[in-house]
């Protein structure tokens, strides 16, 4: 029997089953594959130039883009470059109950007679989740005198702490270890532990969740558009950033009008911390990478704990002061500031901030003179 004859052109076989269009050879594929490379690996860095970003006076970083950390290590680039001293910490340094202009950097700076102190306060940000932010996030801080907050509430409580088993929906969890050391009450998913760690080693993925924050209210773009299906996504990426943030977050007014009660506040021991070995961690990390650091413990509102847990909050901050001391790190205890300036137990209204910032330049050399 005779073979049928066909006009059908042979089949290639790496085709046979496609489905495309088009098909790409191993050359094509291999250009388009270098051009995406290019593509992830410089926009980051392009995208900067095309969103402006400048440093104005007593600037903080916008409460919206707390969570955006390529926009703070954008912000800490620029500020190592233009300020003498970084001060470094969580919603205390950021000013919670206070404008831009009243914040312990703003008197830093006026009874400095110059800008010299540059905020880097963030709001929430805990010893464990700070020891990130400044690890992967804080590369350009080298070489710089840095006053370093260390703020004794992170340590009040087994909660506060991160020691409990029992779920938390605590701040900043894409900072914080993902693994080691095991944090019980972060009950994340193995997927989006990678995630995290993939973000914090590749700008393209830091960069595409600073889209998110800026621009799309926080969402991923796909969930973006089902809540906005007739917005152009494009059209909301204006190349404007939110301005320094000039809010007051809360009412300024002593934590004795606002009704609070005294608190007694169960203080964990240093030797257990998960925070207080996170924050010398960070210490070490910033001290590592040339920086001449100064901490501040405190200080908390005294005056709102009652008596055992006043005694107890004493005796941790001397152990914390004799711990960093020991390791030959400048340390300075403020006194308590008077009760009428704090609005709740660590935060200080604008009297306070101007009070504080006095005493830090009259008792630390290291913060009144130029970097070393």
């Amino acid at each position: 029997m005779n073979k049928t004859e066909t006009n059908e052109p042979a089949t290639d076989p790496l085709t046979a089953y496609g489905s495309n269009a088009f098909h790409l050879s191993r050359s094509q594929w291999i250009v388009v594959s270098l051009l995406s490379l290019a593509f992830v690996l410089l926009l980051p860095s392009y995208w900067k130039r095309l969103e402006k970003f400048e440093i104005e006076p007593d600037y903080r970083v916008p409460y919206e883009l707390s969570n955006d950390y390529w926009f703070f290590e954008r912000y800490a680039t620029l500020a190592a470059a233009r300020y003498e001293t970084l001060v470094i910490g969580d919603s205390v340094v950021w000013g919670q109950y206070v404008t831009r202009q009243q914040t312990l950097t703003h008197y830093l700076n006026a009874q400095a007679g110059r800008e010299r102190f540059a905020n880097l306060g963030l709001d929430g940000a805990h010893p464990l989740a700070l020891a990130g932010l400044l690890e992967y996030y804080g590369a350009a801080i080298t070489g710089k005198n840095v006053l370093l907050l260390c703020n004794p509430l992170w340590m009040s409580s087994a909660k506060h702490d991160l020691q409990i088993e029992e779920e938390f929906r605590f701040n900043h969890p894409r900072l914080v270890p993902q693994f080691v050391p095991p944090i019980l009450c972060y009950k994340e998913q193995i997927s989006a532990r990678l995630g995290v760690v993939v973000e914090r080693n590749f700008a393209f993925n830091a960069w595409t969740s600073h889209l998110q924050m800026a621009y799309f209210e926080k969402s991923e773009v796909p969930a973006w558009t089902l809540e906005h299906p007739y917005e152009n996504p494009l059209g909301v990426v204006t190349l404007k950033l939110p301005p320094s943030d000039n809010v007051l977050r809360h009412e300024p007014i002593p934590w004795t009008a606002n009704g609070i009660k005294k608190q007694d506040f169960p203080f964990v021991q240093l030797e257990s911390s998960l925070q207080w070995h996170a924050f010398q961690h960070l210490v070490e990390v910033l001290r590592q990478r040339g920086n001449n650091v100064v901490v501040m413990v405190g200080p908390l509102n005294e005056h709102m704990l009652t008596q055992p847990s006043v005694r107890a909050y004493n005796a941790l901050r001397r152990d914390i002061a004799n711990r960093l001391r020991a390791l030959n790190v400048e340390c300075r205890v403020p006194e308590a500031l008077p009760s009428e300036l704090y609005a709740d137990a660590s935060h200080p209204l604008s009297a306070g901030y101007e009070l504080l910032a006095r005493q830090l330049l009259e008792k630390n050399p290291a913060l009144q003179g130029n970097n070393k």
